[in-house]
């Protein structure tokens, strides 16, 4: 089932997440609607506050880059109670957009290795370094479960930028393509 996506404006984006017990109920449908949800919006990551639960799970599908990236074919995952242990490596400054901030762009500058832990779809533990894309990807997505955007790394003057764009969200006028729950519209 294909649900909304919050955007930005959504108290509920800027809650830090929790973690879920191994009998959360629905867990395997909720990661199907996950997916689902993300692919219909053309997405490479969603996390659980994107569609209103805060809760720590991510969904992340990077097939759909393998033309340019082979190394990324067949790649769909789902994380539960995802937790950064530790950031290092380059920072690398890289274009990112979310679904919760529709029409938005921005570079943003992150370390391209990471070391995390989380549980699989199985609910198996990992830990594990992560480099190059899956990092920044992955950044991206458990920044959502600290109640963080990608706008929070930008410098004020490009903040101050983007306050426009902001502001039409916060008064419901979201554009795009996918099913939308903003703050100004019921």
């Amino acid at each position: 089932m294909v649900l909304p996506i919050y955007v930005y404006g959504q108290p509920v984006l800027r809650k830090v997440a929790e973690d879920i017990a191994p009998d959360y109920p629905n867990l395997k449908e909720l990661i199907d609607n996950m997916f689902e949800t993300m692919d219909k919006a053309d997405g490479v990551g969603l996390a659980a506050p994107q569609i209103g639960l805060p809760i720590r799970v991510v969904v992340v599908n990077l097939d759909v880059l393998s033309e340019d990236f082979p190394e990324y074919k067949d790649f769909r995952k789902a994380y539960i109670n995802a937790h950064i242990l530790e950031v290092g490596g380059e920072e690398v400054a890289m274009d990112e957009g979310c679904l919760s901030l529709p029409g938005i762009h921005e570079s943003v500058k992150r370390g391209d290795k990471i070391r995390v832990k989380y549980l699989d779809e199985n609910l198996v533990p990992h830990e594990e370094v992560v480099e190059g894309y899956l990092a920044r990807v992955m950044q991206h997505e458990f920044d959502h479960l600290e109640g963080k955007m990608f706008i929070d790394h930008l410098s004020p003057l490009r903040k101050q930028m983007i306050k426009g764009k902001l502001n039409a969200m916060l008064k419901g006028k979201a554009h795009c393509t996918y099913k939308v729950k903003t703050v100004g519209r019921k």
